[in-house]
């Protein structure tokens, strides 16, 4: 259920809060309780008119901010022209001049093709479809710890049980799972710095025991874990996993829907490590709020699938497009990889200073401007801070005026989504917010 409102929120919250918990499925997630009227840039306002710093940025979904003049201006204009036919009954020249525009930012210097989807699970959805049909190969590798989506497939591919798969099953077959290097928790036995070569191992495992690498159509790597709690694999092992798809002929596919478009400091995660991914898949901030992925990859893989056989009714709708083109100037004129950059560096700083210093800060971790703290009830033995510990924390920077979403296996991890565009005085707000509320929290 909802958390219940607070009772100083004046009446409509609490109407709206009420129609809510009568119309929605109790299926639909509720991370925060407020009800939103407008929002700007990094910040929102309530239907009671109470402002709040967000963090949560539309689950990483609004790097360039809320409600951008330039991306509100490309959609009004793309409103008055065109709003659908559906790409394959009659093409649109936005459809076609974003998809140049992604081939020619994503990693790679081969020929490219790019198709357009609704949301990021439909995008991993065809990914794979794309890879089978190029490989004629079935079976798919994915990670523990990994989220990439709620349809079935994807479900599949995730590692965590509850409450994502309890109850959905049966789910799709040839799916595997690998092992994900977490230096901050290794498997018992093994040292940190050695969480990559262990992680290699048990891959080396999985073919031996569980299915053959020549019968592997792809692998499926996030490059920083998002709802897996924002864990950087160890420099060097995402190169090594490219290393062993090329050579067995696995094609490896890196999912960027919350790591792309700017949250690491590098347009997409995987060029920190210098890899070059058959495919790859964005979504989230690529339309700046609006509904939109893509799969993004080697011209031959995406053009093995039969004519007409992947698309959708809506995918690459005209008005997303618009303001997906709309994000890609902004990034161009306004620096946003340099601003992340700056938002990571003050964020890792104080974060790094928290795990020092408050009890319930057990690791600070991240990449560029996508960073988090693991809360623990103990530093030594690393015991995860309990749930209902960890969502009163949220809670008590819900009531201070933060939007803060948690993750992570055991839910203890703190994680920063807010916009890249950020202003100073509201990113420093808000860290003084998550610092008061953790220097106050007892295990």
């Amino acid at each position: 259920m909802p958390a219940k409102v607070l009772e100083s929120n004046a009446s409509k919250a609490k109407a709206l809060w009420a129609e809510r918990q009568a119309v929605v499925s109790t299926g639909s997630a509720a991370y925060t309780s407020v009800v939103i009227a407008k929002a700007k840039n990094a910040k929102v306002w309530d239907v009671d008119g109470k402002e709040y710093i967000d963090f949560a940025g539309g689950i990483g979904a609004v790097n360039v901010g809320h409600c951008h003049p330039k991306v509100v201006a490309a959609i009004k204009d793309q409103a008055e022209k065109l709003l659908h036919t559906s790409f394959h009954v009659a093409a649109y020249e936005p459809h076609i001049k974003l998809c140049r525009k992604l081939i020619q930012a994503t990693p790679g210097s081969f020929g490219k093709k790019a198709l357009l989807f609704n949301s990021g699970s439909e995008a991993i959805e065809n990914a794979v479809k794309f890879a089978r049909a190029f490989t004629k190969r079935r079976a798919v590798i994915s990670f523990d710890n990994a989220f990439h989506g709620r349809t079935l497939l994807c479900l599949t591919l995730n590692s965590r049980y509850k409450p994502l798969k309890q109850h959905f099953g049966p789910f799709a077959s040839d799916i595997y799972h690998a092992r994900f290097p977490n230096p901050y928790r290794p498997p018992r036995g093994v040292r940190p710095e050695d969480v990559s070569d262990y992680a290699l191992e048990e891959l080396d495992r999985l073919f031996l025991n569980e299915v053959a690498p020549e019968d592997v159509a792809a692998l499926v790597v996030e490059p920083v874990q998002g709802e897996g709690g924002f864990v950087v694999p160890p420099r060097g092992f995402l190169r090594a996993l490219k290393k062993i798809c090329e050579s067995h002929g696995i094609l490896f596919v890196a999912d960027e829907v919350q790591t792309g478009f700017g949250r690491t400091a590098k347009m997409f995660a995987i060029e920190h490590e210098g890899v070059v991914p058959d495919l790859l898949v964005t979504a989230k901030s690529l339309g700046a709020g609006m509904p939109l992925s893509a799969v993004v990859g080697r011209a031959e893989v995406l053009d093995a699938a039969p004519a007409g056989a992947v698309g959708g009714t809506y995918g690459g709708n005209p008005v997303s497009c618009a303001a997906a083109l709309a994000v890609f100037d902004i990034f161009k004129e306004e620096k946003i990889l340099d601003a992340a950059e700056k938002v990571g560096g003050i964020v890792k700083d104080r974060f790094d200073r928290w795990a020092r210093e408050i009890a319930v800060v057990g690791d600070s971790r991240g990449l560029g401007a996508m960073r988090a703290v693991e809360l623990v009830a103990d530093k030594k033995t690393k015991k995860p801070l309990p749930v209902p510990l960890v969502k009163s924390i949220v809670k008590a920077c819900e009531e201070k005026g933060l939007l803060l979403l948690k993750a992570g296996a055991y839910d203890n991890v703190l994680r920063t989504l807010m916009p890249l565009t950020i202003a100073p005085e509201d990113l420093d707000k808000g860290l003084e917010i998550m610092e008061d509320v953790l220097a106050s929290a007892r295990a």
